[in-house]
């Protein structure tokens, strides 16, 4: 699993890998919907091309509209359906057995037919690479893959693993051809060969211009001519330049929050057409505690902590409620959320309570402690987040705290070096299911890197959770794994996001493209 390489709700329904999908239509649906080319900046840059290396969000955006999976999530949706394949499930009595149907008639953009031979292909591809930047770790679970026949593909599981559907109907599940592609090795020339809705015409560091693929058939409607998108590397205000400028009819990811709040209901702003969208998201954000830590491997400074921090002075200071005071390490509107961290801290900072905490653990001075953050790697805010948290500490009069900032590779370095007691950590989920806010965090080579061990969690309820084919039958063990984390204390939540894009009113459609799968579907968006 990524540390956080993606930057980063409607409740989860049950039976999510109990049901058998079926997809529904198999015409041709890409096509220009009549709608204008549209064109779209982002701050974040896209790091690859080829799906068996690319785990941050601007590849993965490339990916979810070049490529197709066996499954995706419909705008809205958290329980993933058939694209790629006509029909897939779990063979009965064979929770380790899942069986996909291929659609009629699928081909690549370069007029090549999509088989049996290419899906297994690309799952085998990615898990032979192992790019550290890959996403091999959600495809772990697969023991082999068999196409009986060129429309059938057989994966045999290691372990029953009910959210598999939902990580192959993520970016990891990206379709390939076997022909364009060297089996051990990365596609090195920028390009891209897909199936899905769109085709990559060009790609560099500055622009990539996607054109509507005439050979896609899928579930997409296309509503659109095509999308350029325009890449701002990490440069926010150029990106909101370019919007207020008109050099982009959208934009997404990467605009500070206080340029939202301007823009929001500003008069200038409503003058030249410009509005804010605003979406769902279950990208969070988290204080994280180095359980070998001297000082902050201690329970009570870690309570004391829990006790002081005032998360809603950093949403609204800091983030111009552009995010929500998050309570759990299953953030709302994901089955199984509860607010585990209120019940037992509250929500406004307590001294006293922070100072028995501190006594109770035989400590009667101030703790001297610094908190670590990242510039650039966690959005904008953090490292004055950081001060704030700090700040607060210190106001209680039990702390003696202070904030540094270091570079995103030394930060990585020193985390995992053991180096930093307290440091924040975000987290951009793959699939909107609660397996993907725990399992990552706990047992060995958690992406927190804090040295947090738990059996309970890791030996029986991770592995029951998993199991469970009712994902709704899992909410109960999944409230017990939230209160073991607030009763330990190996991370504090701090926020959960929310998903913007700023655009011009000539533009529709930007609404079903926010949503707590991540997906951005440059299908859904209209210029007219």
């Amino acid at each position: 699993m990524k540390a956080h390489n993606k930057w980063l709700t409607a409740p989860l329904a049950a039976g999510l890998a109990a049901a058998t999908l079926s997809g529904c239509g198999t015409e041709k649906d890409a096509g220009s919907g009549g709608g204008g080319t549209v064109v779209v900046g982002m701050s974040d840059e896209v790091l690859a091309t080829d799906p068996a290396a690319g785990y941050d969000p601007g590849s993965w955006l490339l990916f979810n509209n070049v490529f197709q999976s066996l499954l995706s999530f419909p705008k809205g949706a958290t329980v993933p359906q058939p694209e790629a394949a006509e029909q897939c499930d779990f063979d009965k009595g064979a929770s380790t057995v899942y069986r996909c149907t291929l659609r009629e008639g699928l081909k690549f953009s370069n007029g090549n037919p999509l088989t049996a031979e290419d899906v297994k292909f690309s799952f085998e591809r990615a898990l032979k690479i192992d790019d550290p930047d890959g996403p091999g770790p959600l495809l772990s679970t697969i023991d082999k893959i068999e196409t009986p026949d060129d429309k059938t593909v057989v994966f045999t599981l290691k372990v029953p693993d009910a959210t598999f559907p939902s990580k192959i109907a993520s970016g990891a599940g990206s379709i390939v051809d076997h022909r364009e592609y060297p089996a051990d090795s990365l596609r090195a020339d920028g390009k891209a060969i897909g199936s899905g809705p769109y085709k990559l015409d060009s790609f560099d560091d500055e622009e990539a211009v996607f054109a509507v693929n005439p050979e896609y058939k899928g579930t997409a409607k296309v509503k659109n001519s095509g999308v350029t998108l325009r890449l701002y590397q990490g440069d926010r205000k150029a990106l909101a330049e370019a919007l207020t400028n008109g050099d982009v009819d959208v934009a997404y990811r990467g605009l500070a929050s206080a340029d939202i709040k301007e823009l929001n209901g500003s008069p200038t702003a409503g003058q030249k057409g410009i509005e804010v969208i605003e979406g769902s998201s279950a990208e969070v954000q988290h204080l994280v505690f180095n359980m070998k830590d001297p000082v902050a491997g201690k329970l009570g400074v870690r309570k004391a902590i829990a006790h002081l921090v005032d998360r809603d002075a950093l949403v609204q200071d800091i983030y111009q409620s552009t995010a929500t005071p998050l309570y759990s390490i299953v953030p709302a509107g994901i089955l199984g959320h509860n607010t585990a961290f209120f019940d037992r801290y509250g929500d406004r900072p307590q001294p006293d309570k922070a100072k028995k905490a501190l006594q109770d653990d035989g400590i009667k001075d101030k703790v001297k402690i610094t908190l670590y953050s990242t510039p650039s790697r966690f959005g904008p805010g953090t490292d004055e987040q950081i001060k704030a948290i700090a700040k607060q500490l210190n106001d209680s009069g039990l702390f003696e705290a202070e904030a540094k900032s270091v570079e995103y590779d030394q930060y990585e370095k020193d985390i995992a070096a053991g180096k930093y007691g307290v440091y924040v950590k975000g987290w951009v989920p793959d699939y909107p299911d609660p397996d993907n806010f725990t399992q990552p965090f706990f047992g060995e080579d958690n992406v927190l890197g804090n040295h947090y061990e738990n059996k309970k969690i890791t030996g029986k309820i991770i592995p029951d959770t998993a199991a469970a084919a009712d994902r709704s039958s899992a909410q109960e063990d999944f409230g017990k794994l939230q209160n073991m984390v607030a009763d330990d204390v190996p991370l504090l939540p701090l926020w959960q996001a929310k998903q913007y894009a700023v655009a011009y009113n000539t533009v529709t459609g930007l609404e079903w493209t926010l949503d707590a799968s991540t997906v951005f579907r440059f299908w859904e968006i209209k210029k007219g």
